[in-house]
């Protein structure tokens, strides 16, 4: 493992969208050691993957059954010991949710976390997706010693200083109470919030919506995370997110991680 680690995590909101807008010779610039897409909204078989080879990149994919919705993907530079498709979770498998790659005593986990804006079924199926992959986390993982990178579009806002308008949105989907508290306990179970760690000042969003030109007047969310377990708190050493990169309504989310 080289001394630095530099990761990102994207929601390209269809992985086909974003190449048509220029995601590879934006990866080719930016050069991270992994990066993880959520949203891929295509089967393997319809991602051009050997444009991420080319670029020295193995390639993993979990895509959804449904076509042209959700899935996740992970690009990385050394090839992984392990590679996990999937938690187990029969319906956030059959929607491609997670993927997992293992080096040494790393795991990489890149999640697509359910979004609830659609209705109250789906709501309810975030809500028993939330408690299900929390018990996943903490059952097969000990957080606490386990060195643990979760890296997702987790559609969820933590605090009030993670999204535009608070009250304006305390009954939105991504800023419920409930879901807010669920944040409280994953991060109480042995996980990190590493933005907020680095970057303690507000207005700093990674999604913004497609209405009233949200994102030029920076009236987003912070829904993008790649968050670390306890372990790797000392290896911190970059967090950042990257609003100026526009492949999506999503912006990507970096960390950078120092080893020793």
């Amino acid at each position: 493992m080289s001394k630095f680690m530099k990761i990102i995590s994207y929601n390209v909101n269809g992985i086909r969208s974003a190449m048509n807008k220029g995601l590879i010779d934006w990866i080719k610039h930016d050069n991270a050691d992994i990066y993880c897409f959520q949203e891929l909204k295509a089967h393997v078989e319809d991602i051009p993957t050997e444009a991420f080879a080319d670029l020295g990149y193995e390639t993993y994919w979990y895509p959804a059954q449904k076509k042209g919705y959700s899935g996740v993907g992970i690009i990385c530079k050394q090839k992984p010991d392990e590679v996990i498709y999937g938690c187990g979770l029969t319906q956030a498998d059959a929607e491609g949710r997670v993927l997992q790659l293992k080096f040494k005593d790393l795991y990489l986990i890149n999640t697509y976390f359910p979004s609830g804006s659609s209705g109250d079924e789906r709501q309810a199926y975030k809500m028993a997706f939330l408690e299900e992959y929390l018990n996943y986390l903490t059952t097969h993982f000990n957080l606490l010693n386990a060195k643990v990178i979760l890296a997702g579009d987790y559609n969820i806002c933590h605090k009030a200083i993670d999204i535009h308008d608070p009250k304006g949105n305390k009954n939105s989907s991504g800023f419920l109470p409930e879901e807010r508290e669920w944040m409280d306990r994953f991060f109480n179970s042995g996980m990190v919030d590493s933005f907020r760690l680095k970057n303690p000042d507000p207005h700093q969003y990674s999604w913004w919506s497609f209405r009233a030109n949200a994102r030029n007047n920076n009236k987003g969310w912070r829904i993008d995370y790649v968050n670390v377990s306890n372990s790797l708190l000392e290896n911190i050493h970059e967090v950042a997110i990257l609003p100026d990169v526009r492949h999506s309504d999503h912006c990507p989310v970096m960390l950078q991680l120092k080893f020793n």
